[in-house]
């Protein structure tokens, strides 16, 4: 084990403009000794999969307000995959319906957050997927 801090890239893909949410997760990444590049609003798979290789994050969170979880996950992981980044630990924040975590899992996201949930339940998270 290193004294190498985690390194997550926080991004917003598709169309939703909505990243309060995104925010607060981030700013809590930070304060637990995380850290976090923020990426911003209406990002492309694209630019999220060669931001994480850029950056050579451990983690890669998608927060996703917009319902199109179902197309824009599946191509991230796909992107990081052909990346060789499959060790990257993938998370998804925001409004997922219940019938949709077990695809996502079984696709490779790691973690699936709604509403509500607490950031140091985040923090334990990626701590425990990380090691």
């Amino acid at each position: 084990m290193t004294d190498r801090k985690i390194r997550v890239l926080v991004a917003k893909p598709g169309l939703d403009g909505h990243d309060r949410g995104a925010k607060v997760v981030a700013r809590a990444l930070r304060d637990a000794g995380m850290e976090v590049i923020y990426t911003g609003i209406r990002q492309t798979p694209e630019m999220i999969a060669e931001a994480a290789l850029q950056e050579d994050v451990d983690v890669v969170g998608l927060s996703i307000l917009s319902g199109a979880h179902n197309v824009l996950c599946p191509r991230v992981l796909e992107l990081l995959h052909s990346q060789g980044m499959d060790d990257v630990v993938v998370l998804v924040g925001g409004i997922i319906p219940d019938e949709d975590v077990a695809p996502l899992k079984a696709l490779g996201v790691r973690g699936v957050f709604g509403p509500g949930t607490s950031t140091g339940d985040i923090v334990s998270f990626i701590r425990q997927s990380i090691g």
